[in-house]
C-alpha cells in the first residue's frame, strides 16, 4: 500500500474519534472541518437571538469548523467557511462600524453558501439558529453592546486593539446555541455532544455538514490515486505540520503558461484528486503529527504502527526504550529476566534491550506495518516528503535491535553508568554543541538537528554505515579533552565517539569491538589507546582529591591521535615525576602492564608515526575504565597492588 493508502486506511481505522475533544488530546478532525483560532464566542438561542458574547481564553481558541475546499485554501481571496468565520464574513452591519472597509460581497456569500446548507435535507438546527440570527444584520452592534469589542471615540470599532494576535476587526467568530430546555438524565454523557450548546463539540452538526457536502455531486471524476468514479478536489489542505503552517503537501493545480503545453490538453489529465480521500489522507496526517510527531526545525517526522500500538521510538536512546516497555508493561512478569553484568558493561545491557524488543513484539499481529514519513517545506507554500518508508513491523524491530546491538558503549547520565546508544537529539549535541554553562547548546545550529536524523535513518532501519564524516567528526572531538571545561561533556563524546567507531568497524570490516577490554589484541591503534590510557592513570592517581588539573595525556590527546610515537616520548619524559609520586606496589602494577602493552605490538608498529584511527578511544576506553574499575574494588579506596 502506498503512503496515501496508509493514511486512508489509519483515517478509517479511527473513525470513531473523528471530532472528539479530549483536554490535551490532538482532534481527529471529521472530513469536510478543520481547527482554527478563535477569539470571540457568541451565544444565541434556538429562533437565533442573541444572549451573550464573551471573548474565548487562549488556552481554548482551538474550534472544529466545517470547511469547503475552497475556504480551507484561501489566501486572499474571497472564500466563506460554510458555519463560522470572520467578522467581516458574519456581519451584515460591518461597514457600519469599520471604516474604510467595505466587506458586503463577503457577508452575501456567506449568508447565500449558509442558506444553501439550511434549505437542504441535512440542514441542522443549530445552523438554522446561526442563519436567522446573522439574517438580522446586528452582530457587531451586539458585541460592541456586551463589551467584547471596544470602539474609538466615533464609535468605530479600534482596529489597533488585538484580541489574541488579531485586530478585532479581523476576529474569529465561533457559536453557542443553547435550547432552554431541561435536560433528561446523563444528556451531558452523550457522546456524539448533540445536547451541547458548544457547535464545534455537537458530532450531529458535524455529520449533517457532511452530509450535505455528500449530497453535491459536482466535479466528479476519476481519482488518480483510488481510481474511483468519485467527486474530485483540486485545492488541498494547510495545517499539516501544525496550525499555523501555510504549506501545502499537494500544490493547487496552475492553469496557465507552459503548465501543460505539450503533454495534457486541461488540468483534469494532468491530475485529479479524490476529495473524501483527500481529506482523510490530510486530516488523518495532521492528526498522527500532532498526536506523536517530532519536529526538528521546519522537518516533521512521525511514526506509526497500522493499528497505533505502541512501538519503540528509533529516534529514541536505548534507556528511553527499555524504560518505555517497562512503562507499559508489555511483557508478563515471567519473561522478564535480570541481565548478568559482564565486564565492561553498565546495568542496561543488551540482555535487557533485547527483552524490551521481544515485550513489543508480544503485541503485534502479523500484518502489522509500521510507516514512516519526513516532512519539511523549502519554502513557506510547499511541502516536500523528504522521507516515506514502509516496513513490516517485525523488521523494524530486528533493525532496532541491530542497530543498537552494534552501537552499544558506555555512557555516563545523571552519576550513573549505562549500556546503550543515544538517541538522535543528544547525538546531534554531542556532534554539534557547544558547551555552554554545563550542557550542549545548539543556538543558531538548530537545522543541524534535521541533518543528523535525515543521515541517520538509513543506517538505524536499513543497516546503514554510520557517514564518515560523522564519524571522524566525533573522534576529532572526543581527542580534545581540553576544549571542554567540563570533564562529564567530553566523556559523553567520548561514549558516542567509541558507538560510531564501533558500528564503522562493524559495518565496513565485520569486526565486532566488545566493550569489555580486549587483552589479547595486537592491533597498534588500539593499543596505543591503552599506552594513553596509562599514562592518565599513572598521573591521575598521584592528584588530590579535589584536583581540577588535566594530565598531561589529556592535554597532548589531540598531538597523540595524529604522532603516537613522537607524542608518546614526551609523554613518558613527563610521566617520571609521577611513578616516583606511587606507592611501590601501584608502581610494579603499571610497570607490568605497560610491558604487557609493549609486548603486544608487532615489529615496526610501535615506531610508526602515523595518525591513529578512531580505534584508538575504544582501547583508551576500555583501558581507562579496566583501571578505575580496579581501584573501586578496593574496600579502602586504594588500588591493589
Amino acid at each position: 500500500m502506498n503512503w496515501f493508502g496508509e493514511l486512508c486506511d489509519l483515517y478509517e481505522k479511527n473513525r470513531e474519534k473523528a471530532g472528539v475533544m479530549e483536554d490535551g488530546q490532538p482532534v481527529l478532525l471529521p472530513l469536510y472541518h478543520t481547527t482554527v483560532a478563535a477569539q470571540v464566542e457568541v451565544t444565541i438561542d434556538e429562533d437565533g437571538n442573541f444572549l451573550r458574547a464573551a471573548l474565548v481564553p487562549e488556552e481554548e481558541k482551538s474550534t472544529i469548523i466545517p470547511v469547503t475546499d475552497k475556504s480551507s485554501s484561501r489566501t486572499a481571496g474571497i472564500e466563506p467557511h460554510p458555519l463560522c468565520d470572520n467578522l467581516k464574513y458574519l456581519a451584515g452591519d460591518y461597514g457600519i462600524y469599520v471604516a474604510g472597509k467595505d466587506c458586503r460581497k463577503n457577508h452575501e456569500l456567506y449568508m447565500a453558501q449558509l442558506e444553501n446548507w439550511v434549505h437542504s435535507p441535512h440542514s441542522h438546527k443549530k445552523a438554522e439558529a446561526i442563519w436567522k440570527y446573522l439574517s438580522r444584520n446586528s452582530i457587531m452592534k451586539d458585541l460592541i453592546g456586551a463589551g467584547v469589542l471596544e470602539t474609538d471615540e466615533h464609535g468605530m470599532v479600534d482596529t489597533k486593539k488585538k484580541l489574541q494576535i488579531v485586530s478585532q476587526a479581523d476576529a474569529f467568530v465561533r457559536f453557542r446555541v443553547e435550547t432552554g430546555r431541561i435536560l433528561e438524565p446523563g444528556a451531558l454523557e452523550d457522546e456524539m455532544g448533540r445536547y451541547a450548546p458548544e457547535c464545534w463539540k455537537d458530532r450531529t452538526l458535524q455529520e449533517s455538514y457532511m452530509d450535505y457536502c455528500e449530497s453535491v455531486e459536482s466535479g466528479m471524476g476519476m481519482s488518480y490515486l483510488t481510481g474511483k468514479y468519485t467527486r474530485i478536489s483540486y485545492l488541498q489542505p494547510k495545517k499539516i505540520r501544525n496550525e499555523g503552517d501555510g504549506a501545502k503537501l499537494i500544490s493547487s493545480n496552475d492553469e496557465t503558461n507552459y503548465t501543460y503545453r505539450g503533454r495534457f490538453a486541461s488540468k483534469e489529465e494532468a491530475f485529479a484528486i479524490g476529495y473524501e480521500d483527500s481529506q482523510k489522507a490530510h486530516n488523518a496526517l495532521k492528526w498522527i503529527i500532532r498526536k506523536q510527531g517530532v519536529s526538528y526545525g521546519g522537518m516533521c517526522l512521525v511514526t506509526w504502527e497500522s493499528d497505533l500500538k505502541k512501538l519503540p521510538d528509533w529516534q529514541a536512546d536505548t534507556e528511553t526504550i527499555c524504560q518505555g516497555v517497562a512503562d507499559e508493561e508489555v511483557w508478563e512478569e515471567d519473561d522478564w529476566e535480570e541481565p548478568e553484568t559482564y565486564s565492561g558493561t553498565g546495568t542496561a545491557g543488551a540482555l535487557r534491550f533485547r527483552q524490551a524488543i521481544r515485550g513489543y513484539q508480544k503485541k503485534l499481529d502479523q500484518s502489522s506495518r509500521t510507516m514512516i514519513m519526513a516532512l519539511d517545506a523549502a519554502t513557506t507554500g510547499r511541502l516536500a516528503m523528504v522521507e516515506c518508508k514502509d516496513y513490516e513491523t517485525s523488521r523494524y524491530l530486528k533493525s532496532l535491535e541491530r542497530w543498537y546491538d552494534s552501537c552499544e558503549w558506555r555512557y555516563e547520565r545523571a552519576g550513573k553508568t549505562y549500556t546503550g546508544m543515544v538517541g538522535i537529539r543528544e547525538a546531534a549535541e554531542l556532534l554539534y554543541g557547544t558547551e555552554q554553562n554545563g550542557y550542549f547548546s545548539m543556538k543558531g545550529k538548530e537545522d543541524l538537528y534535521k541533518e543528523v536524523a535525515k543521515r541517520w535513518m538509513p543506517c538505524i532501519l536499513d543497516g546503514k554505515e554510520i557517514p564518515p564524516d560523522m564519524v571522524n567528526l566525533a573522534v576529532r572531538r572526543a581527542s580534545s579533552p581540553v576544549s571542554f571545561e567540563y570533564r562529564f561533556l567530553w566523556e559523553r563524546v567520548l561514549s558516542l565517539a567509541c558507538s560510531l567507531v564501533r558500528q564503522q568497524y562493524k559495518k565496513r570490516l565485520k569486526e565486532d569491538w566488545t566493550m569489555a577490554l580486549d587483552e589479547n589484541c595486537g592491533n597498534r591503534d588500539y593499543l596505543y589507546g591503552r599506552l594513553l590510557a596509562l599514562a592518565d592513570r599513572v598521573e591521575y592517581r598521584t592528584f588530590d582529591k579535589d584536583d581540577g588539573r588535566e594530565t598531561n595525556a589529556k592535554r597532548y590527546m589531540s598531538a597523540f591521535s595524529q604522532h603516537p610515537f613522537r607524542t608518546w616520548k614526551v609523554l613518558e619524559e613527563k610521566l617520571t615525576p609521577y611513578w616516583n609520586q606511587l606507592k611501590p606496589g601501584e608502581r610494579v602494577k603499571y610497570y607490568n602492564l605497560m610491558d604487557e602493552i609493549f609486548n603486544k605490538f608487532s615489529m615496526g608498529d610501535f615506531e610508526d608515526d602515523g595518525a591513529l584511527s578512531g580505534l584508538y578511544l575504544l582501547g583508551f576506553h576500555n583501558q581507562s575504565y579496566m583501571l578505575k574499575n580496579s581501584a573501586k574494588q578496593n574496600e579502602n579506596g586504594e588500588e591493589e597492588s
